[in-house]
Formats: structure tokens, C-alpha cells, sequence
């Protein structure tokens, strides 16, 4: 997927996009999934995202080598943090709140977080006991740690069915809070990005089922 790189540098209407392989666990996990990866877009409006998907031969290539693939269209809710120095939608996004707006329904989170080299082994540590709770938390629907470089880049994607949910794990396990108070007072992060969307789309299957569904 490295030599899409320069062709979706030209791609119209593509305003931030980051290519990511995947972890076998839950959430930043060591372990990789070499068979597995996944596009992060941010698309100017929507019909240059269905002219790529439509025109594109690098969509096209995708499509015919993929034994399974899914897609989502998000809508933004609330963003805190950069990627890559960047606020990927925008600074008019709100760091908190938007929960109203997304109607009760499900809700995506993506959690993303270049790790201090110093930080590594205790951060390490500390993910499979994030694995398990999220592997066993009532409302999760799929989720899947991607990253851009192994190790130190890394980044989780989830669905849920609702923001309660979502507040239920981030707050009421004890592992995840542990950990989030951990990584505020040591420091483990050089940068981090949090944010919640609204889906409204999807399309194809994921682990054999659409999860939205």
C-alpha cells in the first residue's frame, strides 16, 4: 500500500488521509495483522469521495485484491488534539459535547497517539489489560487497533452503540481509567488525537458482518 502514497497525494478533493496497517488485538497492540489495513480520509465534500471510489485505479486495485473489505462514512462530532501537527477537520470542531447530535444511534471513536521512545514498555504493558475490557464491554460493536509505524504511531478505531456506551468504558473500567490517569501523569504521549463521529453510511463486511447493520 506504500506506493499508493504519491497517487493519493494528487487525488482531488482529498484533504487529509493516512494509510495504516493493523494490530491483531483490540487496541494498540504489538502484534501485527500483515493481511489487513485500512484508509483514514478526510474528503472536501462527498462527491469527490464517490468520484474516487468510482474513477480511481487505485480504489479499483483495492477492490480486486481485498477477500473482505468495509467502509464507513463518518460525520464529526467532536475533536481534541492533532495528527501529524494538524487538525485533521478543522479548528471550528468542538473538544467536547456533540452527544445530542448524535441521536442516540451508534458512534465511532478514533483514538490516536505518537508514543514517547522512553514511554514504549510501560505503554505496552498496558494494553492487553485494555484488550480484555473492550473484548468483554457491553455496547462495543468492532473495534481494531491501526497504526501508521510500528510501535511508536499507534491508533484505535471503534464502533458503539451509543455515547453511553462510550462513556461506560472511557470512565466506569477501572483498567481504562488506570491507564488514562497513568499516560496525563507520566507523560507517555509527544501527541494524541481524540475523536467521535457520527456513522451514516456503510458498506461491505467486516470480520463477515457489517457491524452497522
Amino acid at each position: 500500500m506504500a506506493f499508493d502514497r504519491p497517487s493519493l497525494r494528487g487525488t482531488d478533493g482529498l484533504v487529509f488521509w493516512r494509510l495504516l496497517g493493523t494490530g491483531r488485538g483490540a487496541s494498540m497492540s504489538l502484534g501485527a495483522d500483515l493481511r489487513r489495513w485500512a484508509l483514514f480520509a478526510v474528503w472536501r465534500h462527498e462527491a469527490a469521495l464517490d468520484a474516487f471510489l468510482a474513477t480511481s485505479p487505485i480504489a479499483a486495485r483495492w477492490r480486486g485484491r481485498a477477500v473482505e473489505a468495509w467502509q464507513v462514512r463518518l460525520s464529526p462530532l467532536a475533536s481534541r488534539g492533532r495528527w501529524g501537527g494538524v487538525e485533521p477537520f478543522g479548528s471550528g470542531m468542538p473538544e467536547t459535547g456533540g452527544q445530542d447530535a448524535a441521536g442516540g444511534g451508534p458512534v465511532a471513536v478514533l483514538t490516536r497517539a505518537s508514543i514517547r521512545p522512553s514511554r514504549l514498555v510501560a505503554f505496552y504493558r498496558s494494553v492487553p489489560h485494555v484488550d480484555r475490557l473492550l473484548l468483554g464491554q457491553d455496547g462495543c460493536l468492532a473495534c481494531v487497533g491501526v497504526g501508521e509505524w510500528p510501535l511508536a504511531r499507534q491508533a484505535t478505531f471503534s464502533l458503539w452503540r451509543d455515547t453511553g456506551a462510550v462513556r461506560d468504558f472511557a470512565y466506569r473500567g477501572r483498567a481504562h481509567r488506570e491507564v488514562i490517569e497513568r499516560t496525563r501523569a507520566r507523560r507517555w504521549y509527544s501527541e494524541e488525537l481524540f475523536a467521535r463521529f457520527t456513522p451514516y453510511a456503510s458498506e461491505g463486511t467486516w470480520n463477515g458482518a457489517d457491524p452497522l447493520a
